[in-house]
């Protein structure tokens, strides 16, 4: 069933639309729809992309900041968008996490967009307060066994990506923690940093100052490949948790039936932005990896995602507030 939607999405993408394609596009400036606050983390791959979008198209590309309901206010506002081009969303993460904690959204993340590229991905860390007996992931595991819902890890609030990071690493070592939500990133990692819980799965821009000063002991990564900023950090993968995969992720699309042209277009100039020198330089200061691809890989990519984190959510009885 799964495999199927996943198809009829880029059935879609590759089907003509009836709407005339004009060989000008575009012509007027474009709306990049961001679907959380302004100085997010998200910012800044959506500033360094509008720059250069609109630097390739010779129009403006604006910024519309639309957050809220765990950014499906942003969605579906693209995906009921005329399907012309000139609204794009920068979808992510926590999309594929609301298709599975809102099941009566008025939209789909899968059929009612008409996906461009994967963008990148930002890697997550198991960081631990350094009074915690432990050094490495296996270690970790070990005593959170042997001492069960006695550890409590912080997240930025309940259906967060850290949330189901952390239940994600749970579920596969059947370990069981105590859940503390904060609201925000900034609160969960002060919490830890405190001592007031013992261990959270952050953000690595979030943590990598207090993982360099000693004030948080970091375990291993969250990605399935060692990360260049930190290379001597181990992946949780590695380190006794094969497959663990929880990384966040950025990527761009459009609405449903825009013509293949025009995503054609969207595509070309994306992937070539992406790959840019400047912007490779300015992507790994921030933190993130570039993996821009193919729409087909990108539809496929959604749908892995969002059938991962349904799974989470069933396993682990989430439920938001």
């Amino acid at each position: 069933m799964n495999a199927a939607r996943a198809s009829l999405c880029i059935a879609a993408l590759l089907a003509c639309a009836a709407m005339p394609v004009r060989a000008d596009y575009p012509e007027k400036p474009l709306r990049l729809v961001v679907p959380f606050p302004p100085g997010g983390s998200t910012e800044p791959l959506a500033r360094i992309l509008s720059q250069k979008l609109g630097e390739a198209f010779g129009q403006q590309l604006i910024v519309d900041n639309r957050p809220g309901a765990g950014s499906t206010i942003g969605a579906e506002i693209v995906a009921k968008s005329p399907p012309d081009g000139y609204t794009l969303f920068l979808g992510s993460i926590s999309n594929a996490i609301s298709a599975a904690l809102y099941p009566k959204l008025n939209f789909d993340i899968v059929r009612d967009f008409a996906p461009v590229t994967l963008l990148a991905t930002t890697p997550g860390v198991l960081v631990v307060h350094p009074a915690l007996p432990v050094k490495t992931v296996k270690e970790l595991i070990a005593l959170a066994k042997a001492r069960p819902d006695q550890l409590a890890y912080s997240s930025a609030g309940n259906g967060t990506p850290p949330h189901l990071s952390a239940e994600l690493l749970s579920g596969m070592t059947g370990i069981k923690l105590i859940h503390v939500p904060y609201k925000g990133g900034g609160p969960s990692i002060i919490a830890l940093l405190s001592g007031e819980a013992q261990l959270s799965i952050a953000s690595l821009p979030s943590a990598i100052g207090h993982m360099r000063s000693g004030k948080l002991r970091a375990l291993g990564v969250t990605t399935l490949q060692r990360t260049p900023s930190v290379p001597e950090l181990p992946t949780i993968a590695e380190s006794g948790v094969p497959g663990y995969a929880a990384e966040t992720w950025l990527g761009l699309a459009v609405a449903a039936r825009t013509p293949k042209e025009i995503v054609g277009k969207l595509h070309a100039a994306t992937v070539k932005a992406m790959t840019l020198p400047d912007v490779k330089e300015r992507l790994d200061a921030l933190g993130y990896i570039a993996r821009v691809g193919s729409p087909e890989e990108y539809a496929n990519f959604v749908q892995s995602e969002v059938d991962k984190w349904r799974r989470v959510v069933k396993a682990a009885n989430v439920r938001v507030d």
